[in-house]
């Protein structure tokens, strides 16, 4: 059976695209039963609806408290049958109660590689940092931001010339790879999570063998059709 998933989101939502893409094509074994925005009018809600995916604005704005908040999207999310949840530019920190009801079903990508350079921009305090090496982060989300177990970690080369526009953008690249691929392993349920280290059931591919191109590196490697 698919495994019924919510994507919540507050902007474009490529990376939604990324996954619906995936999800249709065979690839991640799973069903979005609903795309919840924190933010009204935004255009992944119109990807949403464009492939018949029910939608819903949860504004933060509206409510008083985050408890509230959280609450409301909880009950929303718990009504549209999800029993996963995955963060697609969610520009919201999610609280005890909604974390708490979701255990290990959580998942977030950063364009970081964590524990460097969390929060809101991760790709622009990299470049600014100036550093060789940036990329992006899957990891299951817990009660402190950017800080849950790592699932997936892909590597680009940060070039002199990048600025934080350019750098985002080739790590976005790999975003829209990685990210399916840890939701396709979250559905077939392959995540096994012991403390911080997160292993994936029936890979055997030493590290020797996990670049898949002179341009970017990913652990664990991806599978065919990522």
């Amino acid at each position: 059976m698919p495994l019924p998933i919510a994507v919540l989101i507050s902007g474009s939502g490529s990376n939604l695209q990324a996954i619906i893409d995936r999800i249709e094509s065979g690839a991640i074994e799973a069903k979005i039963v609903l795309v919840a925005s924190s933010a009204p009018g935004a255009f992944g809600l119109t990807r949403a609806a464009g492939r018949g995916i029910p939608t819903r604005t949860i504004a933060p704005e509206h409510f008083c408290s985050r408890d509230e908040y959280d609450q409301a999207l909880l009950d929303a999310v718990t009504a549209a049958g999800a029993r996963a949840i995955v963060l697609a530019g969610f520009m919201r920190i999610l609280g005890p109660r909604f974390v708490r009801a979701f255990p290990q079903r959580i998942l977030n990508i950063h364009p970081a590689l964590l524990p460097s350079f969390a929060g809101t921009h991760g790709a622009r305090d990299a470049a600014a940092y100036g550093v060789k090496i940036s990329g992006c982060t899957v990891h299951f989300v817990d009660e402190e931001m950017d800080h849950g177990p790592v699932v997936v970690q892909a590597a680009v080369p940060a070039l002199d010339a990048d600025t934080a526009e350019t750098l985002a953008a080739r790590v976005l690249a790999l975003e829209h790879r990685i990210y399916p691929q840890a939701v396709a392993w979250l559905a077939a349920g392959r995540l096994c999570v012991n403390g911080r280290k997160v292993t994936l059931a029936g890979a055997d591919t030493p590290l020797a063998a996990v670049e898949p191109g002179a341009a970017y590196l990913v652990n664990p490697p991806l599978e065919q059709g990522f």
